[in-house]
């Protein structure tokens, strides 16, 4: 049976204590395999990033391990994670990873290197779509050969960070394996259309907000604790919830009721903005990196265009 199976646990291998290696005994290649895999925990997705099946990711990870006497990955709950020993092996493998995409670019007549590569970005579906992904593009444009996948989810980074290189998450993460930056700070205000307001009035205090249908995420699912309605207006319950914002989005424009929407979204409609003076919710995005992902040239060029798209659209994050 295939060690690495998507579908089966690994069967037992050598864990040992660190001893000598012999360099001849261990394939350069077959760390690519492995820095694949850090990148997404999933062996499938490393094989289509590397253009093999998943058992070959699988057997030549495995053959690293075995020339190491050590266990590199281990399953994790949402995939394959990397052992304190294959983090380390993983960060000075990209050495080779980044030289070979030299030769590629000297052999095709380039001055400047381009980059290569895939990586993965986990960000809120609203700030992911409507702010990283215009900064996503950008870098993906200047580099062709780059392979850039964004997944969009509000949750809370897992304690053993995999699936991705970069995240952007609502709130500060904690975890001695991320590197952190609070990136920006991002408002959300009370909207509401033309619709519902004519039906149902103007709220004019925030206690008058008690008679009115809220709209926001659906409690017992969120896991963002910035995002907990009660700290923000204690006393209210949604009438209408959801746990992706453009439902929310949606919804609000339908007149369902009062939106608690970011300002960045609710700014491009029609939407009303309502107790402007009293409902200015300000939440932190923090940027995180896996440690071992700190160097990948391309993770720092997407780093810094999001520092710069941030930058320039301030206006619209926290307006007024």
């Amino acid at each position: 049976m295939d060690p690495h199976s998507p579908d089966e646990s690994p069967a037992p291998r050598p864990v040992g204590s660190h001893r000598p290696v012999d360099p001849r005994k261990l394939r350069a290649d077959d760390l690519r395999y492995l820095l694949a895999l850090s990148r997404t925990g999933r062996l499938v997705t490393a094989a289509d990033a590397l253009g093999v099946d998943h058992t070959t990711v699988s057997r030549r990870i495995a053959a690293l391990e075995k020339s190491i006497g050590l266990r590199l990955i281990e399953r994790g709950t949402e995939g394959w994670t990397l052992t304190d020993i294959g983090r380390a092996v993983s960060e000075n493998a990209r050495a080779i990873e980044e030289a070979l995409n030299r030769v590629v670019d000297t052999v095709a007549g380039q001055d400047s290197p381009s980059l290569h590569g895939t990586v993965r970005v986990s960000a809120p579906d609203g700030f992911g779509t409507a702010i990283a992904t215009p900064a996503l593009v950008r870098v993906r444009r200047q580099h062709p050969q780059l392979q850039v996948e964004l997944i969009t989810a509000t949750r809370q980074l897992a304690l053993r960070p995999s699936g991705f290189d970069l995240a952007l998450v609502i709130g500060v993460p904690s975890g001695s394996r991320l590197v952190t930056e609070h990136l920006t700070d991002y408002t959300l205000g009370l909207y509401a259309s033309d619709d519902y307001l004519t039906r149902y009035g103007r709220p004019e205090t925030v206690a008058a907000l008690r008679e009115h249908a809220l709209i926001f995420y659906i409690e017992s699912m969120l896991q963002v604790g910035d995002l907990d309605i009660e700290r923000h207006l204690p006393g209210v319950t949604p009438a209408f919830s959801s746990t992706n914002v453009f439902a929310q989005l949606e919804a609000t424009h339908q007149g369902a009721g009062i939106g608690v929407l970011p300002a960045f979204l609710a700014q491009r409609t029609q939407l009303r903005r309502l107790l402007a003076d009293e409902i200015d919710i300000r939440l932190p995005i923090t940027l995180a990196v896996r440690r071992e992902a700190v160097t990948h040239p391309a993770v720092r060029a997407l780093w810094t265009a999001l520092r710069h798209e941030v930058a320039e659209r301030s206006a619209e994050l926290i307006p007024g």
